[in-house]
């Protein structure tokens, strides 16, 4: 599989090391690799979708700021710590709508503050301690996350009936190149695939900024997927010829209630899903529920550049000074998916109660590990 997000050591030690991402502007026309420990183009990366996805922004954020605090100016815990928070909100910045991003930083910051106090009590609390303990919670977010995606598959599978040969439509991408490997939307696909069931794949191109054409279509047929390409306005006409059986797509934050913000056009193949009766999937570790959130109508909706729509890869496609409404993300209602995949299981409507079960066992195993669970 890809390895979009890593952490890449120079020498023997785990430390020093840089954040290394696969630079997803660039393809499908290349392959490369950028390493950083600037906390700049960290959040640079982040924000013009160097990495995007997610799981992936968590992972990247995490390991980011490992990077970051290596070369952290004062060297006394305490100024390493105000230093650090300073960092994790920069980052927590540079994109509102993905709930792992903050999810991973604030997980980070209570494992420094954490070890800080014990440390401390113990008059052992240095810089170097908190910046191995820093890499540390960072790596288990990456391994977690690798785990995770495989569990998604895994139970994901339940949604193809044992049947072969079905149509699956995805919009977005929510593959390898989303998470650290591997995937949510399209796990559950690769180990249909991995079976020999040889799932038949449609992927909408993904207005604006093409993820589908330029990410989805390029990480499936490299696994040696049957998909398929289709302008984001075709997915009713494929619909209506019954070449769709269902539709899994990601998610990049999830109410209490289920309701569920992906890519911008989700909400509308959603709709189209309902009209023709074809199943709607939602495909998400846990990190992705936020609980703190009621219902989406709370999710915070990312406004993007207006030459995204204008100036589509650097051509002028509009009047170069028409007003443009361009929102990153939409809010699917819970009342049309169908289930909620997970790495525990499949989440089934009333959600809250489905979604309040899933969390009860999270926050069981976190307490007995000692480990922050999301917020």
């Amino acid at each position: 599989m890809l390895d979009p997000v890593r952490w890449a050591s120079h020498g023997e030690n785990r430390l020093p090391g840089k954040l290394r991402l696969i630079d997803q502007t660039r393809l499908p026309e290349e392959l490369q690799y950028i390493e950083t420990d600037d906390l700049a183009e960290i959040h640079d990366a982040i924000r013009r979708l160097v990495v995007r996805g997610a799981p992936a922004i968590g992972c990247a954020a995490a390991l980011g700021l490992a990077a970051v605090m290596q070369h952290a100016r004062d060297r006394s815990p305490h100024d390493y710590l105000t230093e650090a928070r300073r960092a994790a909100e920069f980052l927590a910045g540079a994109r509102p709508t993905a709930v792992n991003l903050a999810w991973a930083l604030d997980r980070c910051m209570t494992r420094l503050e954490r070890e800080s106090a014990v440390r401390g009590a113990a008059g052992e609390t240095t810089a170097a301690v908190l910046e191995d303990a820093l890499l540390d919670e960072a790596l288990a977010i990456l391994r977690e996350d690798l785990d995770l995606c495989r569990g998604i598959g895994e139970h994901g599978l339940a949604v193809f009936e044992g049947r072969s040969g079905l149509g699956v439509l995805t919009h977005c991408n929510a593959g390898a190149l989303a998470t650290s490997d591997y995937g949510t939307a399209l796990a559950p696909i690769y180990r249909a695939h991995e079976m020999g069931m040889g799932p038949r794949v449609f992927a909408d191109e993904t207005r604006p900024l093409l993820q589908g054409s330029r990410l989805t279509v390029w990480e499936l047929q490299r696994a040696g997927v049957d998909v398929t390409l289709i302008c984001d306005n075709m997915a009713a006409q494929v619909m209506r010829e019954d070449r769709v059986d269902l539709v899994i797509v990601g998610a990049d934050r999830i109410a209490a209630n289920g309701d569920a913000a992906n890519k911008i056009g989700t909400y509308g193949v959603a709709v189209l899903a309902r009209s023709h009766g074809i199943p709607f999937y939602v495909a998400a570790p846990y990190s992705t529920i936020d609980r703190a959130l009621e219902t989406g109508e709370s999710i915070p909706i990312e406004q993007r550049d207006p030459d995204e729509v204008r100036r589509g890869f650097g051509k002028l496609t509009a009047p170069p000074d028409c007003k443009v409404y361009n929102p990153a993300f939409d809010v699917t209602p819970a009342g049309l998916i169908a289930g909620i995949i997970t790495e525990r299981g499949i989440l089934r409507p009333p959600y809250t109660a489905a979604i309040e079960a899933l969390f009860a066992s999270v926050d069981g195993e976190h307490a007995r590990r000692n480990t922050a669970p999301p917020t």
